[in-house]
């Protein structure tokens, strides 16, 4: 397991550096979040060999069931939540979690201004946009952004750094891309976490500064968790 995943890791990032060379961008302004959800840490531990460090996890749960033993062999590792957040969850994700992507609506907004207040702990966030209007996807829509992003900030003093976005997974990603990319130059906001296994070159190509990426490094997890056993 661990040769196969530092061998994906070593595609992943070739593709990256080709992708980002070809918009005359550096490798090193595109970050790799290698997305580790229902993946056992057994194959977390192969990656952090391999000398991946920022993380992506989808339940605030499963990350604390495999995270907090890493983080104590690896204490540069990073943590990003990528997944719906439940208030209910806010005070376990602002205290583990070093970046938090999905800020999606005002009451999950309050929630974790109140508990960044309460804990002096400030990770960063980001808006998750619902790019394709999706009635079944977290994320505000595009027309409501502009007053949520300002609300976050200015009402809030939410450490808002950028958005995050996941197209309709049937539809070209390219408008997506560049419509979460002009919201975030409306307000000035250099973070784009936008593009997955299948189209994180073409994200690259709008600016995207952070790819979230699972299959293409851990492969199914069916495999993975074979190879584990």
């Amino acid at each position: 397991m661990e040769e196969v995943i530092a061998a994906n890791l070593r595609g992943v990032r070739g593709r990256i550096e080709a992708a980002a060379r070809g918009v005359g961008r550096l490798a090193d302004t595109v970050t790799l979040v290698a997305v580790s959800k229902t993946n056992p840490a057994s194959a977390v531990r192969a990656a952090l060999g391999a000398g991946q460090r920022v993380f992506g996890e989808n339940r605030v749960q499963e990350a604390l069931e495999k995270f907090p033993e890493l983080r104590g062999t690896f204490p540069d590792l990073l943590l990003h939540l990528i997944g719906p957040l439940q208030t209910n969850k806010v005070r376990e994700a602002v205290a583990h979690f070093d970046v938090i992507e999905t800020v999606d609506r005002t009451r999950l907004a309050e929630a974790l201004a109140r508990e960044m207040e309460r804990a002096s702990r400030r990770p960063p966030c980001l808006v998750e946009v619902n790019t394709g209007e999706e009635a079944q996807k977290a994320g505000v829509f595009p027309a409501a952004a502009d007053e949520f992003i300002t609300d976050c900030r200015d009402r809030l003093g939410l450490p808002i750094e950028g958005l995050m976005c996941v197209p309709p997974h049937d539809e070209e990603p390219s408008p997506h891309f560049a419509l979460l990319r002009e919201i975030a130059r409306r307000h000035k906001l250099p973070v784009l976490s936008m593009g997955m296994s299948a189209d994180f070159e073409t994200a690259i190509r709008f600016g995207a500064t952070h790819v979230r990426v699972g299959t293409a490094i851990f492969g199914a997890r069916r495999l993975i968790v074979a190879a584990a056993k």
